[in-house]
């Protein structure tokens, strides 16, 4: 009898763990398509997925392990939890079911998983390490993209693997690779990237009208894309552009393609988005020249451009901040403060095209200051070097009004 009762009494029990199980799983599974399913997931809502799924993984068997954890990492992600989403990603990956003698082949890592994993992982870090390690993860999840694994539906799937290779092209353009970039970005639907990666490969040829305009289009498109009330899963995990350089590239592209009126506007647009780059005030300064603005004017960017430059520097060690504060000294006709500046530029850390720019800067104001043979022949050969925007025109000219070089004397005859 008293057997019969412990048997009743423990067969009560597992069907209470089994309801409350099934409830947990059903709280989860709703709370999971509340955030899947909507327009524009909120705050709260990602939470209370995030921690359902956390109480699913307490009682859910291995089999089911890799499933909640997906899900977890899957609202942490959409509630911008990078961090949290890339461990659930982690460990989903490392439970999934090995090959054992009961099942020598069981279904693969899904493909979609892999890639999703590489993403957060380039979002929660942007080092070169974190980079290679999502590529060489993504590059994996291509090669092999059956989109067959009862995790997630095939089409949500197919489009988390094209979202990675959206990511292989950003990988692409951070290493100025345009035209591996353009073979990624030309295998899906992101008409945004192809076009920035077409401007970014014509400015690389010197087509600065090309690069001009379809640098336009592709920052059309991006605000196009973010005027959308509300945006698919995919949508909010798409690479996105460093608004702010993608802008001060389009104004040089635009100040070179002979419209300076059009790059001091976007550039006006960059100052706005992104203050701390000082290149931008540097172009608008040049486009304020070129336009024939008040000189005051350019003079003020270039001094807002070597302030700025400053204010981002470590103990004010900044090679392009003296390149910027000696172009407004040679501009003020001040040309011994200036290629005191252009010195003080090459000795500090500085891109290595702005340091050809600062070289060929310190001869052009050497000439200008009247060292004008001394230092003709170093500015021909800085100029072979410079960058786009050096203005070379002016450089030739003032190397033009040097006077001839002076002869060898002549032999002093004997008497």
């Amino acid at each position: 009898m008293r057997l019969w009762f412990l048997t009743l009494l423990a067969a009560s029990a597992a069907a209470a763990a089994g309801e409350q199980q099934l409830a947990l799983e059903l709280r989860a599974q709703t709370d999971f398509e509340r955030v899947q399913l909507s327009a524009a997931p909120q705050l709260a809502d990602t939470a209370r997925c995030v921690q359902s799924e956390a109480a699913v993984l307490a009682v859910a068997p291995a089999s089911e392990q890799p499933l909640h954890l997906y899900r977890k990492g899957y609202c942490a992600l959409v509630g911008d939890d990078f961090t949290a989403a890339l461990a659930d990603f982690d460990k989903a990956i490392a439970a999934w079911p090995a090959a054992s003698g009961k099942d020598p082949a069981p279904e693969p890592v899904s493909p979609a998983l892999a890639a999703l994993d590489a993403i957060v992982r380039l979002k929660a870090d942007g080092s070169a390490g974190a980079m290679d390690d999502a590529e060489k993860l993504i590059v994996s999840a291509l090669a092999h993209p059956a989109c067959t694994s009862a995790l997630m539906r095939p089409a949500a799937c197919e489009a988390d693997l094209a979202t990675a290779r959206e990511w292989l092209g950003w990988i692409d353009v951070r290493h100025e690779n345009f035209t591996a970039a353009e073979r990624e970005f030309s295998q899906t639907s992101n008409i945004a990237w192809q076009q920035w990666v077409a401007s970014r490969q014509a400015f690389a040829d010197r087509n600065y009208p090309q690069a001009a305009a379809a640098g336009k289009r592709a920052v059309e498109e991006w605000d196009r894309r973010g005027s959308q009330p509300s945006r698919s899963f995919n949508d909010r995990i798409r690479p996105e552009p460093d608004l702010g350089q993608v802008l001060t590239d389009l104004g040089g592209a635009q100040l070179l393609a002979g419209d300076p009126a059009a790059a001091i506007a976007t550039l006006d647009r960059a100052a706005k988005v992104a203050p701390q780059i000082a290149h931008a005030y540097y172009l608008r300064g040049r486009a304020r020249e070129l336009a024939g603005q008040p000189e005051a004017a350019a003079l003020a960017d270039y001094n807002l451009a070597s302030r700025t430059a400053f204010a981002q520097a470590h103990d004010l060690a900044s090679g392009e901040a003296h390149l910027y504060r000696g172009i407004l000294y040679y501009r003020r006709k001040d040309y011994a403060h200036a290629e005191d500046e252009f010195s003080s530029a090459l000795n500090f850390n500085i891109q290595p095209s702005l340091r050809a720019d600062a070289a060929a800067w310190r001869f052009l104001a050497a000439v200008a200051g009247g060292s004008c043979q001394a230092s003709r022949a170093s500015l021909t050969h800085a100029l072979e070097a410079v960058s786009p925007f050096f203005p070379r025109q002016e450089a030739s000219a003032a190397m033009a009004a040097c006077p001839a070089a002076v002869t060898a004397a002549a032999p002093i005859p004997v008497r």
